[in-house]
């Protein structure tokens, strides 16, 4: 029972690096999930860049690090992006990008001090109309990944998936829901199977299985639990609505000619992320959730995940309502709700986090910037 529990960065994308450090510390958590988005890139949902990714090098890693000990706290970086579908020249940059902030990892102590990698793997449209268009994303991430997981294994860097299907990348007019590839359990193990190495795994966020109606302890005891680094403590509170009952929550909500539905009484999409009848909550505040999460970290604890506990903010009363007390509140409510599951009992202190060691400050060392047509040609 050593876990920490940190948070996700994307909630404040306005706060300095410096300024989001001080919020961690206030609100009581060990370290941060640092969002390092492109800043040029075409996504706008819930991103936030918070290291400069550009002219990184061995001077500014050992600034980082110093500056992350001297508040107690660790980190990882990631950002989150389509790499093997959509426009062909954001796919590169994206790819790119990827092996931007491996290198930085790398450079920040990587494996030794704990600073992974996350994102997504994303999904080509493109193959919809053909037999098979599921194997060929499979081919498709195989040729991409497997010399990005090498090139990352070489230094000594893991990187990992989150399984959100992104289920709003796509238009409401489109019957697909499932833009990231690894939004299955059986996705990740053929990925795994693929791409054998142990320098990839994955961030396992149990709240977009509820909303698929399985059981998250289920993908928990079919998974290899070596795969799994961290954990986001993130919510879903199904709905029992006019849009469930009217749609369903296998298929997503579909979008028709809008007087053609009003004579129907059939309910339509409201925006291109309104597909299923969920809500994200925080767990843990404004009410209960669709999860039994006493049991969910029970089986962690049980199966030594030895882990962190990332919370992503994405609640619609937290996050959601751009207010910043209302943010805070959430995160703070969050940990609350989960330390008696994950800590022991101090005496006096009540549920408190042990303690961790420093971050071992990386030796200076050059890494010549790496771009995808070197790695794939």
């Amino acid at each position: 029972m050593n876990n920490p529990v940190w948070i996700m960065s994307s909630a404040y994308p306005k706060l300095s690096l410096e300024e989001l450090m001080q919020r961690a510390v206030r609100i009581g958590v060990q370290g941060l999930e640092l969002c390092v988005f492109r800043r040029d890139g075409t996504r706008v949902d819930h991103v936030a860049t918070h290291l400069d990714y550009e002219n990184f090098d061995s001077g500014r890693a050992k600034q980082i690090v110093d500056s992350f000990n001297e508040k107690g706290l660790r980190f990882s970086i990631g950002a989150f992006e389509n790499l093997i579908g959509g426009d062909e020249a954001e796919r590169i940059k994206n790819q790119n990008h990827l092996l931007k902030l491996i290198r930085m990892a790398a450079l920040l102590g990587g494996d030794e001090n704990g600073i992974t990698v996350g994102t997504f793997v994303g999904y080509n449209h493109e193959w919809d109309l053909e037999e098979g268009s599921f194997e060929k994303n499979l081919r498709e991430y195989r040729r991409i990944f497997a010399p990005v997981i090498s090139y990352a294994e070489d230094l000594g860097v893991t990187v990992v998936y989150e399984n959100c299907p992104m289920e709003g990348w796509c238009s409401a007019g489109f019957t697909s829901t499932m833009n990231n590839l690894p939004s299955t359990l059986a996705a990740r193990k053929l990925m795994y199977e693929l791409i054998p190495s142990r320098a990839h795994g994955e961030t396992y966020d149990p709240s977009h299985d509820v909303w698929q109606f399985v059981d998250p302890v289920d993908v928990l005891r079919h998974s290899d639990m070596g795969r799994i680094k961290s954990v986001h403590l993130k919510a879903t509170r199904m709905k029992k609505d006019a849009a469930s009952i009217h749609w369903g929550n296998v298929f997503g909500k579909q979008l028709v000619a809008k007087e053609l539905a009003d004579a129907a009484g059939v309910p339509l999409p409201l925006n291109e992320w309104d597909r299923f009848s969920y809500e994200p909550m925080v767990p843990g505040f404004g009410g209960s959730d669709s999860m039994d999460w006493r049991s969910f970290i029970d089986y962690l604890m049980q199966n030594n995940f030895e882990g962190v506990f990332s919370i992503e903010n994405e609640g619609l009363n937290s996050k959601g309502t751009e207010n910043d007390g209302a943010i805070e509140q959430g995160f703070s409510a969050c940990l609350s709700f989960i330390r008696p599951m994950i800590w022991p009992l101090a005496s006096g202190t009540g549920y408190s986090y042990p303690g961790q060691t420093a971050l071992t400050v990386p030796s200076a060392k050059k890494l010549p910037l790496v771009e995808i047509r070197d790695l794939t040609a």
